[in-house]
């Protein structure tokens, strides 16, 4: 990808940073925001964005990211252009490992893991169910595996929540919806974590997705050790996907609609691909929260919803394509 483009991903993500952190109830000027940033005043504005809003751009921008390059890598190793997380049940999976962890009122840190756990035991139903219906590599098919193990995760967390007290149901709902409303410099700081090493490790293993595209008997013909390969681009998506979850619920849609952005501008390699697709990730996730606070003042739509409105027209025109 050219250098110009790289500079258009990274304007587009700091201009929708910027706004993000700018509007909201109380508008703040860019001058004002540029003065929180250095310390330079106390006022209530500065406190806003010091407090406040960039603690929730931080953690959507990371969010973005995570999902953007977990959908990149699954596409590409799947060769499923419908491939992403949220649809591959995956992110229900995770769900269902963080309401779990939430009710047994584990730490903070552990969230990701137990979402984690989740996510995993999602990428193995999804494939039961889809070698079980006669083929894993027909995009359809897995497709419908993915959302049936959705819908059995959003039909566990309700039998979990069906005598849980009031606090736990409101937690639950919050998972599911997705948001980044109450996020916490210690939310950013572990999924910062999650998302550097996973990130760094699934762009490492962009080659190998390449090859991956080829088909696996290709693939294998040209050395690549397919299973390993294939175990390792998943155990990575799901960890960035989990830890996700587990920082601000269930958000669908990024890792679908953000891979096929990147690609439109001639990006074909999948190192390039991925870092596209966490800039391009990061940037819709930021914009879908600053939509869902100024759309219905002072009330806020839940990020998931917003994602979904956006993603679903263009799942569908996908799936009209592979009809």
């Amino acid at each position: 990808m050219s250098a110009s483009r790289w500079a258009l991903l990274i304007g587009a993500l700091i201009l929708a940073a910027l706004l993000a952190v700018a509007i909201g109830t109380i508008n703040v000027p860019l001058s004002a925001v540029w003065d929180a940033l250095q310390g330079k005043t106390d006022t209530m504005p500065a406190m806003v964005v010091r407090s406040l809003r960039l603690p929730r751009v931080a953690l959507a921008i990371l969010v973005g990211a995570g999902l953007g390059m977990s959908g990149a890598a699954l596409q590409g190793t799947m060769r499923n252009p419908l491939a992403e997380p949220y649809l591959l049940g995956v992110s229900g999976g995770a769900a269902v490992g963080a309401v779990i962890a939430t009710t047994l009122k584990l730490s903070i840190a552990i969230l990701p893991i137990a979402a984690f756990v989740g996510a995993l035991a999602a990428v193995v139903a999804a494939f039961f169910v889809a070698r079980a219906a006669g083929s894993r590599g027909d995009p359809r098919v897995l497709l419908m595996a993915g959302v049936v193990v959705g819908a059995f995760a959003n039909a566990a967390i309700m039998v979990m929540l069906a005598n849980a007290e009031s606090n736990t149901v409101r937690n639950a709902l919050w998972w599911m919806m997705g948001s980044v409303a109450d996020a916490t410099w210690m939310q950013v700081s572990l999924l910062l974590a999650y998302i550097v090493v996973g990130g760094a490790a699934l762009v490492l293993l962009g080659r190998q997705i390449d090859i991956l595209g080829l088909g696996e008997d290709a693939a294998a013909a040209l050395g690549l050790d397919v299973d390993r390969a294939i175990r390792n681009v998943f155990v990575l998506s799901s960890l960035i996907a989990a830890a996700t979850v587990a920082a601000a619920g269930l958000v669908g849609f990024v890792g679908l609609v953000v891979p096929h952005l990147v690609r439109s501008v001639g990006v074909r390699k999948h190192r390039p691909l991925i870092v596209g697709s966490a800039l391009a990730g990061a940037t819709l996730v930021v914009l879908a929260d600053l939509l869902g606070r100024v759309l219905r003042p002072p009330a806020e739509l839940p990020l998931g919803a917003v994602t979904a409105l956006i993603g679903v027209p263009f799942f569908l025109a996908k799936l009209r394509r592979l009809s």
